[in-house]
C-alpha cells in the first residue's frame, strides 16, 4: 500500500511540475500552449520511430548498424526491433547509456539523430519567441 500512495506521489509531482509549462502563474505569462506541447511530443515521436526503423531495416539488409556489450545484435526480429528503438531513444534525447553502440554507417545515423536531438528543443524554444513576439507587437 506504501509502494502505490509513493508511486501516486511521484506521478502527481510530476505532473504539477509540467503543468507549470502551461499555465500562467503570478511573475510570467503563459508561454506554450497544449497544442505546442503535443506537436512538440508528435515530432519527438516521429524521429524516434523513423530512426528506429531505419536501424532495424538496415540491420535486415545485413549491414552491422548496431553492437550489444561489444556483440552484434543478432536474434529474434522483435528483440532487433526493441533495441533499435532503445537506441533510437536514447540517442535522440541525448543519454547515451553505452550498452548498445552504433558501427558503421550506423555511427553517422547516430550522429545525424543526435544533432537532430539537440536542435529541437532551440528551435522550439526560438519558435515560441517569435510567436510570442507576434502577439504582442
Amino acid at each position: 500500500m506504501i509502494v502505490y500512495s509513493v508511486l501516486f506521489l511521484i506521478v502527481f509531482i510530476m505532473a504539477m511540475s509540467l503543468r507549470t509549462l502551461f499555465l500562467p502563474n503570478a511573475l510570467q505569462e503563459k508561454f506554450i500552449s497544449w497544442q505546442s506541447f503535443v506537436y512538440l511530443l508528435f515530432i519527438y515521436s516521429t524521429l524516434f520511430l523513423g530512426f528506429g526503423l531505419l536501424y532495424f531495416l538496415f540491420m535486415q539488409i545485413g549491414f552491422e548498424i548496431l553492437t550489444e556489450n561489444g556483440e552484434t545484435i543478432k536474434g529474434r526480429k522483435v528483440y532487433e526491433l526493441q533495441t533499435s528503438f532503445y537506441f533510437s531513444g536514447i540517442t535522440l534525447f541525448s543519454v547515451g547509456y553505452g550498452d548498445v553502440s552504433p558501427v558503421g554507417y550506423g555511427r553517422l545515423i547516430a550522429i545525424l539523430e543526435g544533432m537532430i536531438g539537440y536542435t529541437i528543443p532551440a528551435s522550439f524554444v526560438v519558435r515560441t519567441v517569435i510567436d510570442f513576439r507576434r502577439e504582442r507587437g
